[in-house]
């Protein structure tokens, strides 16, 4: 049986009222107070003004389709960071891959904040950037604030993140899309073509069991796993090498056969200038439709259609309703979430002096791996063009107004109508209301670019009415008389719920259909692009051998052990969400092996084994740095002191203290390399030592040039790693014991009885003490399943739990003596 899909606009519009009368929310016309600033006009006048890339060369660099019925491997839907990594990441499997944005002008538009990367977010960057995605390396030419966070702490939860200027970010990201050149990133788009259109319904073939056009291979079919094109980490972990088999056998065509109701067949579209009804063919299609999925934006008690406002414009960019439906129709989950972003304020009216100021890190360390193997900045912090970032607050009073004037805040679909959004970037209301005992939150105001005055509030999200929002914001030190370019506002949006997703992210029920980014209910930049070149390498590599007459590859599928995104995925697709997810350092249990200055070294070669990596100076760049990584750690393994000269020269603390001196330890040695491994010694400090002892040594042998009187620091392309390799070595080691100890214990029961409190189990977040508390799991099998529990704090409870069956039972045995 065969579908055809017969929307035209009329009904999709028709479809929109009906939508908005089901959901008993009315939605109104865009509110006048949306651009009400006399100071606007001048704002987008001096924008305008610009150079945009988009405007000078977007029209002649789109490929339209070339008829009315046109034929893809691989259609992409949504410009976002998905859809944006999907498509270069298909068309590097050698897939004839079509992009259909409803704008080529926003692609690459940084919708809410201006930056990219953070803690856990910074590490799912480099990892992009590993696997030759195009992310990385936008983000290194647009950035014009660069810090590590979390420097003090140590190398697994570092995260680095860098300001964007947006307009740069969107003109760099389209001249690699749409004119397909090389920008540095290896690789020349040919294979790309991109359709300004609305994506309007899915061309589908039906039936049950119905095979794909598109296929990937069943692991079953290939003898032996250690044969396969794959690598999973550690031979010795045999519980996630199993884990693994069982995704990539849930990630195939014949294990999801009996699930099956329709294939792929391609996609209708509505050309966005013409108007003309397209069908176009295809095997598989990524559909990252963002926020644009039945979306509905509020300010206030206003509400009205769209998946987001246009830039510096009072138009909305209109939302998928048709997708919806079908995807309703064919059983998906859909639920609604929420996100919002802030007001933006006009720069010239912040009294910047009473801010506190955040420079830029210099050197500035890039996300492209390429760049750091160069020992290149970032280019525009080589030649200084940097910005500065400040600190505000908000305070009691800011607190009282926020409280008083919740009443005028939207009413939502979710959640009995206080709307889905993210835990971990709530609204500036979540905030007070969730942490009532706090008298100020932070807040970063971040300047959008470098020929710009507006500037973004990190934190301060929440879509009250215009003149209250500015209210909330003159009561904060620095914005006295600060003014507002443009007011803040929510989006409402469906999502699936990711479980019927396989690891691949290709749907069980329709086949050749992949979802990635906001549609699978994660919230970021950095998560949407992640999932996208996941979707985007598997729905290349099986349509493009489809085409090709091949026989089915092996799905790409990474483990929980080998990178971020594999716990990204994994959570999804086993757990699901019921919240917008985040990525967190805290959520991978192999977060140190797992670090952001190893992305490469862990993910580089299995990218060219399945043909996403094709940049030979990436590869070139992977030899280079495992050579200076292993060549350093040589050199502080066969340096060695006398205890009592590591301690003379660095200190006592530096070899644990007065105990240093102990008498019978002046005859002991130790390498640098297990000098490093202690507690509060930096490799920095180490190599300083080091040079000296080889100055000395070369001062006693004057006219000595030979290499061992030489120091040359470790360079800034492998210091983190090196550091960290020393570092970790001991750890790695008791960390896979601990999670072992915990997978052996998953049938354990948990007492019904526990008591869930943050005085008891002091390590646990307010977060995690909720969701048990909420769900009072009875097995650690139950527990692993809750979304936002932490495998670290499984093993905890794991050891909590043992600890109170011991008690237990002794109590038991002293009653029965008594």
């Amino acid at each position: 049986m065969i579908y055809n899909t017969i929307t035209i606009i009329s009904i999709m519009n028709m479809l929109q009222v009906v939508y908005s009368f089901s959901s008993r929310r009315a939605i109104t016309s865009i509110p006048s107070s949306f651009f009400s600033k006399a100071n606007i006009q001048s704002t987008k006048q001096r924008i305008h003004a610009q150079k945009y890339f988009a405007h000078s060369s977007t029209s002649s660099s789109i490929r339209r389709a070339a008829s009315s019925t046109s034929s893809y491997d691989v259609i992409v839907i949504g410009g976002g960071h998905a859809g944006s990594e999907a498509a270069t990441a298909s068309a590097r499997t050698g897939a004839r891959t079509l992009l259909i944005t409803q704008n080529a002008t926003t692609l690459g538009e940084l919708s809410c904040n201006p930056s990219i990367g953070g803690i856990g977010k910074g590490h799912l960057v480099r990892e992009i950037d590993a696997l030759n995605g195009v992310m990385g390396e936008v983000a290194d030419a647009s950035g014009i604030h660069f810090r590590m966070l979390n420097r003090r702490k140590g190398p697994a939860v570092r995260g680095p993140r860098a300001q964007m200027d947006r307009d740069l970010y969107k003109d760099n990201m389209q001249s690699l899309l749409l004119n397909n050149k090389d920008n540095g990133s290896g690789t020349a788009y040919e294979n790309l073509e991109i359709l300004e259109a609305s994506a309007d319904d899915l061309l589908l073939d039906e039936g049950e069991g119905i095979e794909t056009l598109a296929p990937l291979a069943d692991p079953s079919d290939i003898i032996g796993l250690d044969n396969m094109d794959i690598s999973i980490g550690s031979s010795s972990n045999n519980d996630e090498r199993a884990r693994l088999e069982k995704a990539m056998a849930t990630s195939s065509a014949k294990a999801n056969i009996s699930n099956r109701r329709a294939r792929i067949r391609g996609v209708v579209a509505i050309d966005t200038n013409t108007k003309e009804r397209i069908e176009i063919e295809s095997k598989s299609v990524v559909l990252t439709t963002g926020t644009f999925l039945r979306g509905v934006l509020m300010i206030g008690h206003d509400r009205y259609s769209g998946g987001r406002h246009l830039r510096d414009s009072e138009e909305v960019e209109p939302p998928s309703v048709g997708l919806a439906l079908t995807l309703e129709r064919f059983g998906f989950p859909l639920g609604r979430l929420k996100t919002g972003t802030p007001a933006r304020l006009d720069g010239r009216t912040i009294d910047w002096d009473s801010c506190n100021i955040q420079p830029s890190e210099r050197p500035a360390l890039p996300f492209s791996h390429v760049r750091q193997s160069r020992g290149e900045e970032p280019p525009l912090a080589a030649v200084g063009n940097l910005i500065d970032c400040y600190q505000t607050a908000t305070n009691e009073e800011t607190h009282k107004m926020v409280m008083e004037y919740a009443h005028l805040l939207p009413q939502y679909d979710g959640m009995d109508g206080k709307g889905n959004g993210p835990r971990y970037c709530p609204s500036i209301y979540k905030k007070v209301e969730r942490f009532a005992e706090r008298k100020s939150h932070n807040s970063f105001l971040e300047p959008e670019g470098l020929n710009t005055d507006i500037v973004y509030p990190n934190g301060m999200s929440g879509p009250y009415p215009e003149e209250i929002q500015l209210k909330i914001f003159q009561s904060m030190k620095g914005l006295k008389k600060v003014e507002i370019v443009r007011p803040g506002y929510d989006v409402e949006y469906d999502f699936v719920n990711p479980q019927v997703l396989t690891h691949t992210l290709e749907a069980k029920s329709i086949a050749g259909l992949y979802l990635a980014g906001q549609i699978c209910g994660t919230t970021g930049y950095e998560e949407a692009g992640a999932q996208g070149i996941i979707a985007g390498a598997n729905a290349g590599r099986a349509s493009g051998a489809a085409s090709r007459g091949e026989k089915a590859p092996v799905p790409f599928v990474l483990g929980r052990d080998e990178a971020y995104i594999g716990v990204l995925i994994d959570d999804l697709v086993t757990k699901g969400t019921s919240e917008p997810y985040r990525m967190f350092t805290s959520r991978a249990e192999y977060r140190i092996s797992l670090r952001a200055d190893n992305a490469d070294l862990r993910l580089t070669r299995k990218g060219a084994e399945y043909g996403l990596v094709t940049d030979p100076e990436r590869l070139a760049a992977i030899d280079m740095r495992e050579t200076l990584i292993s060549d350093n750690v040589d050199r502080l393994r066969n340096f060695k002191l006398f205890v009592t000269d590591w301690s003379k020269r660095g200190g006592n603390d530096l070899m644990g203290g007065a105990s240093a001196n102990k008498k019978g330890r002046e005859g002991h040695k130790k390498s640098a390399e297990e000098v490093l491994g202690m507690p509060n010694v930096s490799l920095k400090m180490v190599e300083q030592i080091m040079a000296d002892v080889f100055g000395e040594k070369k001062q006693q042998e004057e006219d000595d040039d030979s290499e061992d009187t030489k120091m040359t620091p470790t360079p800034l392309s492998v210091y983190d790693t090196v550091e960290a390799t020393v570092k970790y070595k001991s750890y790695v080691v008791r960390q896979e014991k601990d999670i072992a100890s915990w997978r052996k214990a998953q049938g354990a029961k948990i007492p019904p009885n526990i008591i869930y409190d943050h005085s008891i189990m002091p390590t646990f977040s307010k977060e995690e003490i909720e969701k048990l508390d909420q769900f009072r799991p009875s097995t650690f099998a139950e527990a692993s399943q809750i979304q936002g529990l932490t495998p670290q704090s499984l093993v905890y409870l794991y050891h909590h739990v043992m600890r109170l069956n011991k008690e237990s039972r002794q109590k038991k045995r002293e009653e029965v003596a008594s």
